[in-house]
């Protein structure tokens, strides 16, 4: 049984007080290094691979926070069933200048087309691009808005919202909502215009939206704030994604 070394030992003391766990690892990275290596190569490489550790801990910690109802990935999407957008326009916004810009998606087509899955695969980019990210459903955050204004919590979570780079709301098509669900929605909108980037995905052409609100000057207010400086995406396509799933089991 090999003994531990007092200098060994005082490392691992020293990298926890410092925060640099993968400091304790310094023998792996110097059997790694060439004979010719000097101290600096070491320095440099120990130094590269605590940064490549905090990094994957930062990905993980932002994907969690983002509330992601499942994962999805870019990776997984089936970009042939695409009609009207393309593969390259998607994997541009996968660098996530558009958030950088400030600017907004906005995904309209009918059900199983696919938004959801890119909006999600959007999302997990932003997250491994050091972006804070959090996605709802639509009525999701209806809901905790009014919550939050039942339990005297709503400067929190505006405040909250607000320093997320990335909101996505999904599925802004399902549910009709009330005045006030419709305001404080809105509000969150506006807070956002030309300050932070949203994804929204529908299943209703903007003409329709009235039926999901309740106040028309609004509504033409909303569409206004959410396609100014954006990319809207129209993700009609013949066939469900998840109706072929079906039919093929």
């Amino acid at each position: 049984m090999s003994k531990i070394s007092p200098i060994h030992e005082a490392i691992k003391l020293y990298a926890k007080q410092l925060r640099v766990p993968t400091f304790t690892d310094y023998d792996a990275v110097a059997r790694q290094l060439e004979p010719g290596d000097g101290y600096d190569k070491f320095l440099c490489e120990i130094m590269k691979q605590e940064l490549s550790q905090r990094q994957e801990a930062g990905q993980r910690r932002r994907i969690k926070k983002a509330g992601f109802p499942v994962m999805k990935t870019l990776d997984e999407f089936d970009y042939d069933r695409l009609e009207h957008v393309s593969k390259a326009l998607i994997w541009e916004l996968a660098s996530c200048d558009y958030i950088k810009n400030r600017q907004n998606i906005v995904m309209i087509g009918n059900p199983g087309a696919g938004k959801s899955h890119l909006s999600l695969g959007l999302g997990m980019k932003a997250c491994y691009a050091g972006f804070n990210v959090k996605f709802y459903t639509a009525m999701n955050l209806a809901n905790e808005l009014a919550e939050a204004i039942q339990f005297h919590r709503l400067s929190k979570l505006e405040k909250s919202l607000a320093k997320h780079d990335l909101l996505i709301i999904d599925e802004l098509s399902y549910l009709t909502f009330n005045r006030h669900q419709s305001e404080m929605l809105f509000q969150v909108i506006s807070e956002r215009s030309e300050r932070a980037s949203i994804i929204v995905s529908t299943n209703l052409e903007f003409s329709r939206w009235t039926e999901l609100f309740e106040n028309e000057i609004m509504v033409a207010a909303m569409i206004d704030r959410l396609t100014f400086r954006s990319h809207v995406f129209n993700m009609n396509v013949t066939d469900s994604y998840r109706l072929e799933k079906t039919l093929l089991y």
